[in-house]
């Protein structure tokens, strides 16, 4: 029996499969991340949630260097022999260049987030590896749960870990979890709102750098300001109040930098004490070590060469993987939530109607293939009765 080309095996449709197919695709693991990161770059770059926090800070480093080399650097240039301004002037543009770099690494690398479980530890084996047994028990009645926290050693010391019900794990020592970014992050120290980012284990280094070297130009700026305002003075053979008419920038940037550097210098002091005792800003503010001992810490000489005279670690979390993006993965309740282990009714209910739309899509695309499958082959049916009749 003659059958038209269209309607052969191999091109009929099929619904289930084209489904498959679509839900099957493979995504980066970035795409998929259920923390609040921003990723650049096919996911080589890492930043926070509030990036746009990275273009004020820029601001406030750029336009004053730019009111420096364009106003300042004038009279400077002509002050001084031997074409020192224009070294004056390059000095300040290389440090310029310094800080957007590494203002760009600490916002842009992954402090060091600590991978999400898919599922809960086995509660079971985490009572008999932990020393608080009475969390485990729970009610009579009720299911067994997870202790809220569990001691390892360090350093022969015991130090109690946490367990992270949105990560779904216990958190390592020195690890916690922030809430802007929704992401445990290794040695937290604080979330830095001018960088935007996180600042753990992995970008620390880069953070005291940009702090301390903004806080070297800050200063830099502020010498050279009033070197200018001097050579006003000796060359008009005015007062301060006249010299600073004739420069006002000079005069702005004065005030701008004695300010910013009392904020950056005070920091670069406080992390200087911090890198020391091999502390973070969130077990100073939490722990206060100086009551107890710490034990993290090496002595002086050790906990510098660990923060600046390492390797930096690599990161636990390939972003560029490839992952499976199916039905099942991407519309799950712990995915659906973002790693959350309940549910609300408003979520139950979204997929719920995402299930019963694909049945119905299912169900009419097969039910509308039988129905023309039948139809053409009644009409094929009814020319070959007329041949036959001829």
């Amino acid at each position: 029996m003659y059958s038209p080309q269209w309607l052969s095996p191999g091109n009929r449709c099929n619904s289930k499969e084209r489904i498959n197919n679509t839900n099957g695709s493979q995504l980066r693991l970035y795409q998929t991340w259920k923390g609040r990161n921003r990723f650049f770059l096919g996911g080589r770059f890492v930043f926070g949630p509030d990036i746009r926090a990275l273009f004020l800070t820029l601001f406030l480093i750029l336009v004053p260097v730019a009111l420096f080399c364009a106003f300042v650097s004038r009279g400077l240039v002509d002050a001084f022999p031997h074409r020192l301004g224009y070294l004056i002037v390059a000095i300040s543009l290389i440090f310029s260049a310094l800080i957007v770099i590494l203002l760009l690494l600490t916002s842009a690398t992954d402090p060091g987030i600590v991978p999400r479980n898919a599922h809960p530890p086995d509660a079971d084996d985490e009572c008999e590896t932990s020393s608080i047994s009475t969390s485990c028990l729970g009610s009579q009645t009720g299911p067994v749960s997870l202790p809220p926290m569990k001691n390892v050693t360090v350093n022969g010391i015991v130090v109690k870990v946490k367990y992270c019900k949105t990560c779904m794990l216990y958190r390592p020592p020195r690890c916690s979890h922030c809430s802007i970014c929704d992401n445990c992050i290794e040695r937290f120290d604080h979330h830095c709102p001018w960088v935007g980012q996180c600042i753990g284990k992995r970008n620390y280094r880069y953070f005291f750098m940009f702090v301390s070297t903004t806080n070297l130009l800050s200063l830099y700026v502020f010498v050279f300001c009033w070197v200018n305002i001097k050579k006003i003075m000796e060359a008009h053979h005015c007062n301060i109040w006249r010299a600073l008419v004739k420069s006002p920038a000079s005069g702005i940037l004065i005030m701008y930098t004695f300010v910013v550097s009392w904020f950056l210098g005070g920091l670069t002091a406080f992390h200087l004490y911090l890198i020391i005792t091999n502390q973070t800003t969130y077990e100073n503010y939490r722990y206060r070590y100086e009551r107890k001992m710490n034990p993290f810490n090496l002595g002086c000489a050790r906990n510098f060469k660990d923060i600046f005279c390492t390797g930096m670690a690599s990161s636990r979390i390939n972003f560029r993987a490839k992952v499976n993006a199916d039905r099942s993965s991407s519309f799950n309740a712990s995915s659906y939530l973002g790693g959350g282990t309940t549910t609300n009714s408003s979520d139950t209910h979204k997929m719920k109607n995402f299930d019963i739309e694909v049945g119905r899509r299912q169900a009419d695309d097969i039910d509308e293939c039988k129905e023309t499958d039948s139809r053409t082959r009644s009409s094929v049916g009814g020319v070959g009765a007329d041949r036959c009749e001829g």
